[in-house]
Protein backbone atom coordinates (compact mmCIF):
# COMPACT_ATOMS: atom_id res chain seq x y z
CA UNK A 1 0.00 0.00 0.00
CA UNK A 2 2.48 2.22 0.90
CA UNK A 3 4.13 2.12 -2.82
CA UNK A 4 0.53 1.98 -4.24
CA UNK A 5 0.48 5.52 -2.17
CA UNK A 6 3.93 6.89 -3.30
CA UNK A 7 3.37 6.54 -7.31
CA UNK A 8 0.42 8.24 -6.74
CA UNK A 9 1.50 11.09 -5.13
CA UNK A 10 4.09 11.31 -7.28
CA UNK A 11 1.91 11.69 -10.34
CA UNK A 12 0.09 14.00 -8.45
CA UNK A 13 2.75 16.72 -8.58
CA UNK A 14 3.61 16.97 -12.01
CA UNK A 15 -7.11 6.73 -12.98
CA UNK A 16 -17.29 -12.86 -9.34
CA UNK A 17 -16.15 -16.15 -11.27
CA UNK A 18 -18.61 -17.31 -13.96
CA UNK A 19 -20.69 -13.94 -13.68
CA UNK A 20 -23.20 -13.47 -16.73
CA UNK A 21 -21.60 -9.96 -18.05
CA UNK A 22 -23.91 -7.66 -19.29
CA UNK A 23 -22.73 -5.61 -22.77
CA UNK A 24 -21.21 -2.54 -21.03
CA UNK A 25 -24.06 -1.86 -18.74
CA UNK A 26 -25.31 -2.76 -15.70
CA UNK A 27 -28.43 -4.77 -14.68
CA UNK A 28 -31.25 -2.59 -13.63
CA UNK A 29 -31.57 1.07 -13.36
CA UNK A 30 -34.91 0.45 -10.65
CA UNK A 31 -32.89 -1.54 -7.94
CA UNK A 32 -33.44 0.08 -4.78
CA UNK A 33 -30.24 -0.35 -2.26
CA UNK A 34 -30.47 -3.81 -0.62
CA UNK A 35 -29.71 -5.17 3.38
CA UNK A 36 -26.40 -4.66 3.53
CA UNK A 37 -26.05 -8.44 4.67
CA UNK A 38 -25.11 -8.75 1.17
CA UNK A 39 -21.90 -7.09 1.60
CA UNK A 40 -18.75 -8.17 3.47
CA UNK A 41 -16.91 -5.65 5.30
CA UNK A 42 -12.88 -6.40 4.59
CA UNK A 43 -9.93 -4.11 5.51
CA UNK A 44 -6.48 -4.42 4.65
CA UNK A 45 -3.62 -5.95 6.64
CA UNK A 46 -1.55 -3.12 6.07
CA UNK A 47 -3.98 -0.54 8.02
CA UNK A 48 -3.55 -2.89 11.21
CA UNK A 49 -0.58 -1.82 14.02
CA UNK A 50 2.29 -3.55 12.81
CA UNK A 51 4.07 -4.42 16.04
CA UNK A 52 0.96 -6.40 16.98
CA UNK A 53 1.35 -10.47 16.20
CA UNK A 54 -0.93 -11.49 13.19
CA UNK A 55 -2.93 -12.87 15.57
CA UNK A 56 -3.38 -9.85 17.65
CA UNK A 57 -4.20 -7.65 14.21
CA UNK A 58 -6.90 -10.03 13.31
CA UNK A 59 -8.53 -10.24 16.43
CA UNK A 60 -8.60 -6.34 16.18
CA UNK A 61 -10.34 -5.97 12.92
CA UNK A 62 -12.92 -8.40 14.22
CA UNK A 63 -13.29 -6.59 17.35
CA UNK A 64 -13.70 -3.45 15.04
CA UNK A 65 -17.07 -5.38 13.01
CA UNK A 66 -14.75 -6.43 10.09
CA UNK A 67 -15.55 -10.16 8.25
CA UNK A 68 -12.35 -10.40 6.19
CA UNK A 69 -9.02 -9.44 5.78
CA UNK A 70 -6.97 -9.22 2.31
CA UNK A 71 -3.18 -9.94 3.02
CA UNK A 72 -0.90 -9.23 0.95
CA UNK A 73 2.20 -10.72 -0.54
CA UNK A 74 4.04 -13.50 1.55
CA UNK A 75 6.78 -15.01 0.95
CA UNK A 76 8.29 -16.85 4.10
CA UNK A 77 6.41 -20.14 4.69
CA UNK A 78 6.25 -20.10 8.09
CA UNK A 79 4.92 -16.39 8.30
CA UNK A 80 2.18 -17.63 5.86
CA UNK A 81 1.75 -20.46 7.84
CA UNK A 82 1.38 -18.18 10.68
CA UNK A 83 -1.37 -15.77 9.29
CA UNK A 84 -3.43 -19.03 8.12
CA UNK A 85 -3.21 -19.69 12.47
CA UNK A 86 -4.34 -16.32 12.78
CA UNK A 87 -7.88 -16.23 10.47
CA UNK A 88 -8.34 -19.68 11.99
CA UNK A 89 -8.22 -18.78 15.53
CA UNK A 90 -9.86 -15.37 14.56
CA UNK A 91 -12.74 -16.71 12.57
CA UNK A 92 -11.58 -13.72 9.70
CA UNK A 93 -11.86 -14.67 6.72
CA UNK A 94 -8.49 -14.04 3.80
CA UNK A 95 -10.21 -13.32 1.13
CA UNK A 96 -8.14 -11.60 -1.14
CA UNK A 97 -4.22 -10.68 -1.69
CA UNK A 98 -2.73 -7.70 -2.87
CA UNK A 99 0.10 -8.62 -5.31
CA UNK A 100 3.16 -6.63 -4.89
CA UNK A 101 5.55 -7.13 -7.42
CA UNK A 102 3.24 -5.50 -10.05
CA UNK A 103 4.56 -2.01 -9.99
CA UNK A 104 8.58 -2.59 -9.49
CA UNK A 105 8.04 -5.33 -12.05
CA UNK A 106 5.18 -4.56 -14.50
CA UNK A 107 4.21 -7.63 -17.16
CA UNK A 108 4.01 -4.99 -19.77
CA UNK A 109 7.06 -4.72 -19.32
CA UNK A 110 10.00 -5.57 -22.70
CA UNK A 111 12.62 -6.19 -20.60
CA UNK A 112 11.88 -10.16 -20.08
CA UNK A 113 13.81 -10.04 -16.60
CA UNK A 114 11.53 -7.87 -15.35
CA UNK A 115 8.21 -9.94 -16.97
CA UNK A 116 9.96 -12.60 -15.48
CA UNK A 117 9.90 -11.41 -11.97
CA UNK A 118 6.67 -10.47 -11.81
CA UNK A 119 5.41 -13.63 -12.70
CA UNK A 120 7.31 -15.18 -10.30
CA UNK A 121 5.53 -13.00 -7.81
CA UNK A 122 2.04 -13.48 -8.93
CA UNK A 123 3.07 -17.60 -8.76
CA UNK A 124 3.65 -17.12 -4.73
CA UNK A 125 0.42 -14.20 -4.41
CA UNK A 126 -1.52 -17.28 -6.29
CA UNK A 127 -0.22 -19.87 -3.71
CA UNK A 128 -0.58 -17.59 -0.96
CA UNK A 129 -4.52 -17.26 -2.04
CA UNK A 130 -4.82 -21.08 -2.11
CA UNK A 131 -2.53 -21.76 1.62
CA UNK A 132 -5.24 -19.12 2.92
CA UNK A 133 -8.13 -20.10 1.06
CA UNK A 134 -8.85 -16.16 -0.71
CA UNK A 135 -10.98 -16.70 -4.16
CA UNK A 136 -9.02 -14.04 -5.81
CA UNK A 137 -5.13 -12.06 -6.47
CA UNK A 138 -4.90 -8.12 -6.92
CA UNK A 139 -3.07 -7.56 -9.66
CA UNK A 140 -2.27 -4.08 -11.74
CA UNK A 141 -2.01 -5.84 -15.12
CA UNK A 142 0.33 -3.15 -16.85
CA UNK A 143 2.04 0.33 -16.65
CA UNK A 144 2.50 2.63 -19.30
CA UNK A 145 5.43 4.94 -19.35
CA UNK A 146 7.71 6.40 -21.33
CA UNK A 147 8.97 3.27 -22.56
CA UNK A 148 5.63 1.30 -22.39
CA UNK A 149 3.04 2.53 -25.17
CA UNK A 150 -0.70 2.10 -24.15
CA UNK A 151 -1.37 -0.71 -27.05
CA UNK A 152 2.00 -2.73 -26.06
CA UNK A 153 0.83 -2.24 -22.26
CA UNK A 154 -2.53 -4.21 -23.31
CA UNK A 155 -1.23 -6.46 -26.23
CA UNK A 156 1.42 -7.65 -23.63
CA UNK A 157 -0.25 -7.98 -20.41
CA UNK A 158 -3.11 -10.07 -22.05
CA UNK A 159 -0.10 -12.11 -23.01
CA UNK A 160 1.54 -13.20 -20.12
CA UNK A 161 -1.75 -13.50 -18.15
CA UNK A 162 -2.87 -16.03 -20.92
CA UNK A 163 0.19 -17.61 -21.09
CA UNK A 164 1.66 -17.73 -17.78
CA UNK A 165 -0.62 -16.71 -15.38
CA UNK A 166 -3.80 -18.07 -16.01
CA UNK A 167 -3.10 -22.10 -16.19
CA UNK A 168 -2.34 -21.58 -12.73
CA UNK A 169 -4.90 -19.14 -11.57
CA UNK A 170 -7.21 -21.60 -13.04
CA UNK A 171 -5.61 -25.26 -11.48
CA UNK A 172 -5.89 -23.44 -7.86
CA UNK A 173 -9.41 -21.96 -8.44
CA UNK A 174 -8.10 -18.23 -7.76
CA UNK A 175 -9.14 -15.24 -9.74
CA UNK A 176 -6.84 -12.79 -11.43
CA UNK A 177 -8.39 -9.47 -10.41
CA UNK A 178 -7.09 -6.38 -12.45
CA UNK A 179 -7.57 -3.52 -11.13
CA UNK A 180 -7.76 0.38 -12.19
CA UNK A 181 -4.73 2.23 -10.77
CA UNK A 182 -3.57 5.40 -11.93
CA UNK A 183 -1.36 4.07 -14.20
CA UNK A 184 -2.25 5.90 -17.41
CA UNK A 185 -4.09 2.82 -18.37
CA UNK A 186 -7.61 1.44 -18.34
CA UNK A 187 -8.83 4.61 -18.18
CA UNK A 188 -12.17 4.32 -19.00
CA UNK A 189 -14.97 1.99 -17.84
CA UNK A 190 -15.50 0.51 -21.57
CA UNK A 191 -12.08 -0.03 -22.32
CA UNK A 192 -11.69 -1.71 -18.54
CA UNK A 193 -14.77 -3.79 -19.61
CA UNK A 194 -13.50 -4.84 -22.47
CA UNK A 195 -9.82 -5.40 -21.76
CA UNK A 196 -11.90 -8.18 -19.26
CA UNK A 197 -14.09 -9.46 -22.02
CA UNK A 198 -11.32 -10.41 -23.97
CA UNK A 199 -9.66 -13.04 -21.96
CA UNK A 200 -13.22 -14.66 -21.99
CA UNK A 201 -12.29 -16.37 -19.14
CA UNK A 202 -14.18 -17.01 -15.48
CA UNK A 203 -10.85 -16.14 -13.95
CA UNK A 204 -9.83 -12.90 -15.27
CA UNK A 205 -12.29 -10.33 -13.27
CA UNK A 206 -12.25 -6.70 -12.52
CA UNK A 207 -11.09 -5.46 -8.56
CA UNK A 208 -12.97 -1.91 -8.95
CA UNK A 209 -11.65 0.69 -6.67
CA UNK A 210 -13.89 3.22 -6.37
CA UNK A 211 -11.39 6.36 -4.62
CA UNK A 212 -9.10 5.42 -8.17
CA UNK A 213 -11.56 7.16 -10.76
CA UNK A 214 -12.46 10.45 -8.75
CA UNK A 215 -9.78 12.61 -10.53
CA UNK A 216 -11.60 12.30 -13.89
CA UNK A 217 -14.86 10.18 -13.45
CA UNK A 218 -17.71 9.30 -11.12
CA UNK A 219 -17.01 5.58 -9.41
CA UNK A 220 -20.99 4.67 -10.04
CA UNK A 221 -20.77 5.54 -13.63
CA UNK A 222 -17.65 2.49 -13.65
CA UNK A 223 -19.69 0.83 -11.02
CA UNK A 224 -22.98 0.18 -13.64
CA UNK A 225 -20.89 -0.23 -16.80
CA UNK A 226 -18.80 -2.93 -15.16
CA UNK A 227 -21.58 -4.82 -13.92
CA UNK A 228 -20.83 -8.12 -13.10
CA UNK A 229 -17.42 -8.23 -13.99
CA UNK A 230 -16.42 -6.82 -10.45
CA UNK A 231 -15.50 -9.59 -8.07
CA UNK A 232 -13.81 -7.08 -5.60
CA UNK A 233 -13.93 -3.83 -4.54
CA UNK A 234 -11.61 -1.17 -2.48
CA UNK A 235 -13.22 1.80 -0.55
CA UNK A 236 -11.39 5.01 0.26
CA UNK A 237 -12.60 8.64 -0.61
CA UNK A 238 -10.97 11.37 -2.98
CA UNK A 239 -10.59 14.98 -2.13
CA UNK A 240 -9.58 17.50 -4.84
CA UNK A 241 -8.66 21.01 -4.56
CA UNK A 242 -9.25 21.75 -8.83
CA UNK A 243 -7.78 25.14 -8.05
CA UNK A 244 -4.38 23.82 -7.30
CA UNK A 245 -4.37 20.72 -7.57
CA UNK A 246 -3.87 19.06 -4.49
CA UNK A 247 -5.89 16.02 -3.67
CA UNK A 248 -5.55 13.88 -0.03
CA UNK A 249 -7.19 10.71 0.33
CA UNK A 250 -9.69 11.36 3.49
CA UNK A 251 -11.66 9.40 5.73
CA UNK A 252 -14.51 7.80 4.16
CA UNK A 253 -17.56 10.12 3.54
CA UNK A 254 -15.07 13.28 4.11
CA UNK A 255 -14.32 13.51 0.04
CA UNK A 256 -15.78 14.11 -2.91
CA UNK A 257 -17.43 10.66 -3.65
CA UNK A 258 -21.50 10.33 -3.63
CA UNK A 259 -21.45 7.10 -1.78
CA UNK A 260 -24.76 7.09 -1.42
CA UNK A 261 -24.93 7.03 -5.42
CA UNK A 262 -21.96 4.77 -5.24
CA UNK A 263 -24.38 2.36 -3.07
CA UNK A 264 -27.24 2.53 -5.20
CA UNK A 265 -24.61 1.69 -8.31
CA UNK A 266 -23.78 -1.64 -6.54
CA UNK A 267 -27.53 -1.83 -5.39
CA UNK A 268 -27.87 -2.22 -8.99
CA UNK A 269 -25.73 -4.41 -10.56
CA UNK A 270 -26.37 -7.23 -7.32
CA UNK A 271 -23.00 -6.86 -6.05
CA UNK A 272 -22.60 -8.74 -2.80
CA UNK A 273 -18.88 -9.81 -2.44
CA UNK A 274 -16.27 -8.01 0.06
CA UNK A 275 -15.29 -4.10 0.07
CA UNK A 276 -11.95 -4.16 1.48
CA UNK A 277 -11.17 -0.34 3.21
CA UNK A 278 -7.44 1.02 2.07
CA UNK A 279 -6.84 3.81 4.13
CA UNK A 280 -3.80 4.87 6.03
CA UNK A 281 -3.28 2.58 9.43
CA UNK A 282 -4.84 3.05 12.72
CA UNK A 283 -5.92 1.77 16.29
CA UNK A 284 -8.58 0.22 17.48
CA UNK A 285 -11.08 3.45 18.16
CA UNK A 286 -10.36 4.24 14.57
CA UNK A 287 -11.02 0.86 12.62
CA UNK A 288 -14.24 0.96 14.75
CA UNK A 289 -15.29 4.47 13.48
CA UNK A 290 -14.86 2.93 10.37
CA UNK A 291 -16.40 -0.19 10.55
CA UNK A 292 -19.23 2.17 11.35
CA UNK A 293 -18.92 4.35 8.53
CA UNK A 294 -19.43 0.82 6.59
CA UNK A 295 -22.32 0.29 8.11
CA UNK A 296 -23.65 3.38 6.93
CA UNK A 297 -22.51 3.30 3.65
CA UNK A 298 -23.87 -0.20 2.90
CA UNK A 299 -27.61 1.14 4.46
CA UNK A 300 -27.72 3.87 1.56
CA UNK A 301 -26.37 6.60 3.83
CA UNK A 302 -24.07 9.53 4.16
CA UNK A 303 -21.06 7.42 5.98
CA UNK A 304 -20.42 10.64 8.43
CA UNK A 305 -23.18 10.96 10.75
CA UNK A 306 -24.88 14.27 11.25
Amino acid sequence: MADRRAFLKSIAATAVAGAVRPAFGAASSTAQTPASSTIHKSTLISMLPRELSYADRFAMAREAGFEAIEMQTMTKDDEAAEVKEAAKKTGLRIHSVMNMDHWRLPISSSDPEAVSGSVKGMETSLRNAALWGADAVLLVPAVVDAKTSYKDAWTRSQRVIRERLLPMARDLKVIIAVEEVWNKFLLSPIEFAKYVDEFDSPWVKAYFDVGNVVFYAFPQDWIRTLGSRIVKVHLKDFKLDRQTGRFTWPNIGEGDIDWPEVRRAFAEIKYNGYMTTELSRGDAAYLKDLSARLDRFLAGEKPVAS
